[in-house]
Protein backbone atom coordinates (compact mmCIF):
# COMPACT_ATOMS: atom_id res chain seq x y z
CA UNK A 1 0.00 0.00 0.00
CA UNK A 2 1.47 3.09 -1.13
CA UNK A 3 0.63 6.07 1.27
CA UNK A 4 0.95 9.74 1.21
CA UNK A 5 0.82 12.01 3.84
CA UNK A 6 0.45 15.69 3.84
CA UNK A 7 -0.25 18.45 6.03
CA UNK A 8 -2.22 21.83 5.16
CA UNK A 9 -1.22 24.56 7.67
CA UNK A 10 0.69 21.98 9.45
CA UNK A 11 4.01 20.35 9.66
CA UNK A 12 4.07 16.54 9.66
CA UNK A 13 5.87 15.21 12.81
CA UNK A 14 7.85 12.04 12.60
CA UNK A 15 5.40 11.08 15.80
CA UNK A 16 2.25 11.91 13.76
CA UNK A 17 3.33 10.25 10.75
CA UNK A 18 4.06 7.39 12.81
CA UNK A 19 0.68 7.43 14.45
CA UNK A 20 -1.20 7.84 11.15
CA UNK A 21 0.41 4.48 10.02
CA UNK A 22 -0.36 2.57 13.06
CA UNK A 23 -4.38 3.68 12.80
CA UNK A 24 -4.26 2.68 9.15
CA UNK A 25 -2.55 -0.42 9.49
CA UNK A 26 -5.83 -1.54 11.23
CA UNK A 27 -7.52 -1.20 8.03
CA UNK A 28 -4.47 -2.84 5.95
CA UNK A 29 -5.04 -6.03 8.74
CA UNK A 30 -8.77 -5.84 7.92
CA UNK A 31 -8.56 -5.61 4.15
CA UNK A 32 -5.48 -5.80 2.18
CA UNK A 33 -6.53 -5.04 -1.37
CA UNK A 34 -5.94 -1.18 -1.23
CA UNK A 35 -3.75 0.28 -3.84
CA UNK A 36 -3.07 3.56 -2.14
CA UNK A 37 -4.03 5.96 0.50
CA UNK A 38 -4.13 9.68 0.77
CA UNK A 39 -4.06 11.35 4.02
CA UNK A 40 -4.30 15.22 4.56
CA UNK A 41 -3.79 16.69 8.20
CA UNK A 42 -5.26 20.46 7.93
CA UNK A 43 -5.35 22.80 10.70
CA UNK A 44 -8.03 25.80 10.71
CA UNK A 45 -8.33 27.99 13.58
CA UNK A 46 -9.14 25.76 16.31
CA UNK A 47 -10.35 23.19 14.23
CA UNK A 48 -7.81 19.83 13.71
CA UNK A 49 -9.07 18.08 10.44
CA UNK A 50 -7.81 14.90 9.19
CA UNK A 51 -9.25 13.39 5.46
CA UNK A 52 -7.80 10.51 4.03
CA UNK A 53 -8.84 8.76 0.33
CA UNK A 54 -8.39 4.76 -0.16
CA UNK A 55 -8.00 3.81 -3.87
CA UNK A 56 -9.00 0.28 -3.80
CA UNK A 57 -9.85 -1.40 -6.76
CA UNK A 58 -13.06 -0.40 -8.59
CA UNK A 59 -13.89 2.66 -5.94
CA UNK A 60 -12.33 5.31 -3.68
CA UNK A 61 -13.09 5.30 -0.30
CA UNK A 62 -13.22 8.72 1.43
CA UNK A 63 -13.72 9.91 5.13
CA UNK A 64 -12.85 13.31 7.08
CA UNK A 65 -12.94 13.48 10.91
CA UNK A 66 -12.88 16.93 12.58
CA UNK A 67 -11.54 17.25 16.01
CA UNK A 68 -10.49 19.80 18.75
CA UNK A 69 -7.41 17.65 19.00
CA UNK A 70 -5.61 16.07 15.82
CA UNK A 71 -4.95 12.92 17.60
CA UNK A 72 -8.53 12.61 18.55
CA UNK A 73 -9.42 13.39 14.88
CA UNK A 74 -6.85 10.45 13.51
CA UNK A 75 -8.97 8.18 16.11
CA UNK A 76 -11.96 9.19 14.69
CA UNK A 77 -11.35 8.99 10.80
CA UNK A 78 -9.87 5.47 11.59
CA UNK A 79 -13.13 4.36 13.26
CA UNK A 80 -14.94 5.58 10.19
CA UNK A 81 -12.99 4.14 7.28
CA UNK A 82 -12.71 1.24 9.59
CA UNK A 83 -16.14 0.79 9.16
CA UNK A 84 -16.77 1.62 5.46
CA UNK A 85 -13.85 -0.42 4.37
CA UNK A 86 -15.76 -3.65 6.14
CA UNK A 87 -18.95 -2.69 4.26
CA UNK A 88 -17.17 -2.16 1.07
CA UNK A 89 -15.53 -5.72 2.11
CA UNK A 90 -18.86 -7.35 2.55
CA UNK A 91 -20.86 -6.02 -0.09
CA UNK A 92 -18.11 -7.96 -2.36
CA UNK A 93 -18.43 -11.10 -0.89
CA UNK A 94 -21.34 -12.86 -2.74
CA UNK A 95 -24.67 -13.65 -0.24
CA UNK A 96 -26.53 -15.11 -3.28
CA UNK A 97 -28.22 -18.35 -2.87
CA UNK A 98 -29.16 -20.58 -6.29
CA UNK A 99 -32.76 -20.37 -6.80
CA UNK A 100 -34.90 -23.31 -6.24
CA UNK A 101 -36.41 -23.79 -9.63
CA UNK A 102 -32.00 -25.10 -10.62
CA UNK A 103 -32.22 -27.37 -7.45
CA UNK A 104 -32.34 -30.57 -7.59
CA UNK A 105 -35.48 -32.38 -6.12
CA UNK A 106 -35.92 -35.51 -5.13
CA UNK A 107 -38.42 -37.47 -6.42
CA UNK A 108 -40.51 -39.76 -3.73
CA UNK A 109 -42.95 -42.53 -4.33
Amino acid sequence: MNLNINGHHLEVTPAIRQYVIEKLDRVKRHFDHVIDASVTLSVTKLVQKAEVTLHVRGKDIHAESSDENMYAAIDSLADKLDRQVLRHKDKLTSHSHAPIKHSAVEETE
